[in-house]
C-alpha cells in the first residue's frame, strides 16, 4: 500500500506537471481541478452519498464553511502558477504547511510545542526563505531589458508569492477546522472527500469560459493512440483523463494510510512524494535550479523529517536490527 501511494501520488503529480508545463495551454489548471472535482463527487454521490439517501454526520453550515476554504485554495493555488511562479519553487512553498499549521495552532488553539520541533519549523522557514530569495533574483536578472517591463515582472511575481501565501495559511486554518469538527462528530473522512468535492461544483461556473476555453484547445492537440485498447483521442484528454485517476487513487490511497497507519507514516510517505515529484519536475522540464536552491530544498525536508520525529522512531528500529545481526 505504501509503495501504491508513493508512486501513483507521484504519477498524478507528474501528469500535473506535465499540463501545466505545455506552453501551447498555459492557465489550464481550471480544467484539471474541475475535472478531478467532478469525477470524485460523482464517485462520492454513488458509494458514499447512496445517490443522496444518506443523511451527513456532520452538519451541511460546517461543510459549506470547509468548501469555501477549500475552493478558495484550490483556484488561488492554480492562478499562482500564472504569476511568474516556477514549479519547483511552487512545491516548496507549499512543503511549508507545517509552519503554517503550528503557527495558527499555537495562535488558535494555544498548543505549545517541544524545541525541538521549534528547530525543525525554523529550518522549513530558512529553506523557503532561500528558494524565495534566489526565485527572485532570477526574475530579476531574466525579465527583459526594458526596465519598466521587468518591474512589472518583478510585481507580479511578488503577488505571486502573496498568493502562495495566503493559500497556505488558508490551507493551515482550514485543517484546524477540521480537526474541531472530528473532535465533536466524530471522524467521517470519506464523507468529508466527498462534499469537499461535490458542494465547490457550481462555484466553477464562474470559470466556465476558461474551463471550456482550454477544453477546445484540448479537442485541438494532436491525435494519441491509447495503448491496449486502441482508442484515438486528443493527447491532451489522455493526459487529463490519466491525471484524474491517478489523483483519485491518490486521495484514496493517503485515506487508507490515515485509518491503518500512524500520522507519522503518513507524513513520512507524502514528504518523500513531494521531494521525487520535485527532482523529478526538475530533472525532466529542466527548470532553473541553482545550488541554493538545493540547500534551500534540502533545509525544507530535513526540516520536516525532523517535525515527524522520524528520527527517534529509527532509533529503536535500527537497534532491532544490529542486535539481530549479532545474534546471526
Amino acid at each position: 500500500e505504501l509503495n501504491a501511494v508513493f508512486v501513483l501520488c507521484g504519477m498524478a503529480l507528474t501528469l500535473l506537471f506535465l499540463l501545466h508545463a505545455c506552453r501551447q495551454f498555459p492557465g489550464c489548471g481550471n480544467i484539471v481541478t474541475f475535472s478531478q472535482f467532478l469525477f470524485i463527487a460523482v464517485e462520492g454521490f454513488i458509494f458514499e452519498a447512496n445517490f443522496g439517501r444518506k443523511k451527513p454526520a456532520i452538519p451541511m453550515r460546517y461543510y459549506f464553511i470547509m468548501v469555501a476554504m477549500f475552493f478558495t485554495v484550490s483556484v488561488v493555488n492554480n492562478y499562482a502558477l500564472n504569476l511568474n511562479i516556477a514549479m519547483p519553487l511552487h512545491m516548496i512553498f507549499r512543503s511549508g504547511s507545517l509552519i503554517a499549521s503550528m503557527a495558527l495552532g499555537v495562535i488558535i488553539l494555544k498548543k505549545r510545542y517541544s524545541i525541538y520541533k521549534y528547530t525543525s519549523i525554523a529550518l522549513v522557514s530558512l529553506g523557503i526563505f532561500t528558494c524565495t530569495f534566489m526565485s527572485a533574483k532570477q526574475v530579476a536578472s531574466d525579465s527583459s531589458l526594458n526596465e519598466e517591463d521587468g518591474l512589472q515582472v518583478f510585481l507580479w511575481w511578488l503577488l505571486g508569492i502573496a498568493a502562495l501565501t495566503f493559500a497556505l495559511l488558508m490551507s493551515a486554518r482550514m485543517g484546524i477546522f477540521q480537526e474541531m469538527l472530528y473532535k465533536q462528530f466524530g471522524k467521517h473522512s470519506k464523507e468529508a472527500l466527498f462534499y469537499n468535492h461535490a458542494l465547490p461544483l457550481p462555484g466553477f461556473l464562474l470559470l466556465a469560459p476558461n474551463i471550456y476555453h482550454h477544453a477546445v484547445l484540448f479537442s485541438q492537440s494532436e491525435p494519441f493512440q491509447v495503448p491496449v485498447i486502441g482508442l484515438t483521442l486528443p493527447v491532451m484528454w489522455f493526459y487529463l483523463l490519466m491525471n484524474v485517476v491517478t489523483q483519485y487513487v491518490c486521495i484514496r490511497g493517503v485515506f487508507i494510510l490515515t485509518t491503518e497507519c500512524t500520522s507519522l507514516t503518513v507524513t513520512l510517505v507524502v514528504t518523500l512524494r513531494k521531494f521525487v515529484s520535485l527532482i523529478f519536475s526538475i530533472l525532466y522540464f529542466r527548470n532553473p535550479f541553482t545550488a541554493w536552491h538545493w540547500l534551500g530544498t534540502t533545509f525544507v525536508f530535513v526540516g520536516t523529517l525532523m517535525y515527524t520525529e522520524v528520527w527517534n522512531s529509527l532509533g529503536p528500529f535500527l537497534a532491532r536490527w544490529r542486535k539481530r545481526l549479532k545474534e546471526e
